[in-house]
């Protein structure tokens, strides 16, 4: 509230930010509310959404965050000036690199590698050019990925080689454009699903922290309930699909043919009854006759929704459930759109925090016959 005065007195749900680079750092938006006022944001950011497709309001379950200094994977940018090297997130609406000094959202086992970064990429950078940090945590340590950096003779080599060992890291790639190509790996890099290891593609897809992972899949789990024969679309690595597995049949379907390859040899290790199929599902989405094999449905599309496949869902005669991840309100939206208008009954939207302190919302719905 302005007083007469011009003094500004904070209103009930404020509370100081944490971090020293806020507002100014564009990797946190809200660190200025309170937890209650952040998750009634991300609920009224779900709601917006579907009464903007003019859809009945479901139950909204209390919205689950993850706590602070939990992010287990980061894109970081890096640019050299003179003889600094900044590294870290960009200014909010500009291409301007926050110095990273602290992080109120990082795992610190990311964070602790920034200063060390700082001073191996000062040979490899250009002045004033920019790099890609990307930093995963992973069951052997951080799985780091370096892009667009000059690694150019032997010192150079060895400077990687010796800061992956000095930093104890699970993995070092450089992506020079061509892909990443990995420098140090003494044994392959995985990440643990459902008690199931399975091999972690270099920059793969991960939930952000193992907190925002357990909500969605306990409530995937609930949703689907003892079904006994479940799809899963757009798989990824098999975060929903082994868990699953340990007591129904699942088909697993994904696009991108590393995650393919990795979890169908996960799969296969762990003797569990799994198929999974590389398949475009926004190219080629199953059929009718192929979703009505299923007693329930999971997809977790990417932001852009699974519009192609919806029309096969809300057709479906034998689907009972679906469970809905979505990383974009207003896709889901759209799609939930469509299934209601199948026949289907949005029941409950659980708001999921994992990137705390930010705009980005995700959730679970639960769809019912």
């Amino acid at each position: 509230m302005l007083l007469i005065d011009g003094t500004l007195v904070p209103g009930p749900h404020h509370v100081e930010a944490p971090c020293r680079h806020f507002p100014t750092c564009g990797g946190c938006q809200l660190q200025h509310v309170d937890d209650e006022s952040y998750a009634e944001f991300l609920a009224q950011r779900i709601t917006g959404a579907l009464t903007q497709q003019k859809l009945e309001m479901p139950e909204v379950l209390p919205a689950l965050l993850s706590p602070p200094a939990t992010r287990r994977r980061a894109s970081l940018r890096a640019e050299k000036q003179g003889k600094r090297v900044l590294i870290g997130f960009n200014e909010g609406e500009s291409h301007r690199i926050v110095d990273m000094r602290m992080c109120s959202i990082l795992d610190p086992r990311l964070f602790a590698l920034v200063e060390p970064l700082r001073k191996l990429l000062g040979p490899m950078i250009k002045d004033r050019r920019a790099a890609g940090i990307r930093m995963t945590i992973v069951d052997q340590g951080v799985d780091l990925l370096l892009e667009k950096v000059e690694v150019e003779g032997f010192a150079a080599v060895e400077a990687l080689n010796d800061f992956a060992r000095d930093h104890a890291l699970a993995r070092l790639a450089i992506d020079d454009g061509y892909g990443p190509e990995p420098r140090w790996e003494p044994e392959g890099a995985t990440v643990t699903l459902g008690g199931v290891a399975v091999g972690f593609p270099a920059a793969g897809f991960l939930q952000a922290t193992p907190e925002g992972e357990a909500a969605l899949l306990a409530e995937v789990q609930r949703i689907v309930g003892d079904a006994p024969l479940v799809a899963d679309l757009f798989s990824g690595l098999g975060t929903f699909a082994l868990p699953l597995s340990a007591r129904a049949k699942v088909l697993a379907v994904e696009g991108a043919r590393d995650a393919v390859l990795g979890l169908k040899a996960a799969a296969d290790r762990a003797q569990r009854i799994m198929m999974v199929e590389h398949r475009d599902l926004f190219r080629r989405p199953l059929d009718i006759k192929e979703v009505d094999r299923f007693d329930a449905i999971v997809l977790d599309p990417p932001r852009a929704g699974a519009k192609e496949q919806m029309p096969a869902l809300a057709a479906s005669t034998r689907v009972q459930r679906i469970a809905y991840v979505s990383c974009n309100p207003s896709t889901f939206a759209r799609d939930a759109r469509m299934l209601v208008q199948g026949g289907w009954t949005l029941k409950s939207v659980l708001p999921v925090g994992q990137f705390r302190w930010s705009t980005h919302c995700e959730l679970v719905a639960e769809f019912t016959r």
